[in-house]
């Protein structure tokens, strides 16, 4: 009975963690992580090598911390200052107070208001909002590879 529990729940949290990857306030894939760490306690665990756990593991914490490094690596990308990508970081923390939307609008405005005080014309501090646009895009692209990454695995050691 509690095998069927942990499935249960196993499934319900890598599909909340799956909404999480658009849902700035609900962390995605330490959610599915989670709830493939719950598949230790049943018989499906003989099918989850180690190194797999340590793999997945490891992407999810990476997948948290590019959340936050990804736009303002974008914004260096695109041609942006020192001063857009302290922007973005800051506009991220910032947009925390205003989700959903604060986190998609916080680090493109950060590098955008952080290229304009460093002395940079519009047109440079929009490429650097875009810039930051674009990473914030490529960390939600790379927590759907986690996430699904999870799904996969999880799913293979319960039917395998």
């Amino acid at each position: 009975m509690i095998d069927i529990i942990c499935y249960i729940l196993c499934f319900l949290l890598c599909a909340v963690g799956a909404v999480g990857c658009f849902v700035p306030v609900i962390p995605g894939p330490p959610l599915s992580f989670a709830g493939y760490l719950l598949l230790l306690l049943t018989p499906a665990n003989e099918a989850i090598p180690l190194v797999t756990v340590i793999v997945l593991g490891t992407l999810t914490l990476l997948s948290v911390i590019f959340d936050y490094v990804i736009p303002s690596l974008g914004v260096k990308w695109f041609g942006g200052t020192k001063y857009g990508k302290w922007g973005s970081l800051a506009g991220t923390l910032a947009g925390l107070l205003f989700m959903p939307w604060g986190l998609i609008a916080g680090p493109f405005a950060g590098a955008f208001i952080g290229e304009l005080c460093g002395k940079s014309n519009t047109t440079d501090a929009l490429k650097s909002g875009v810039g930051s646009l674009v990473g914030f895009l490529c960390g939600t692209l790379f927590k759907l590879f986690v996430t699904f990454a999870i799904i996969f695995y999880a799913i293979r050691a319960v039917l395998f």
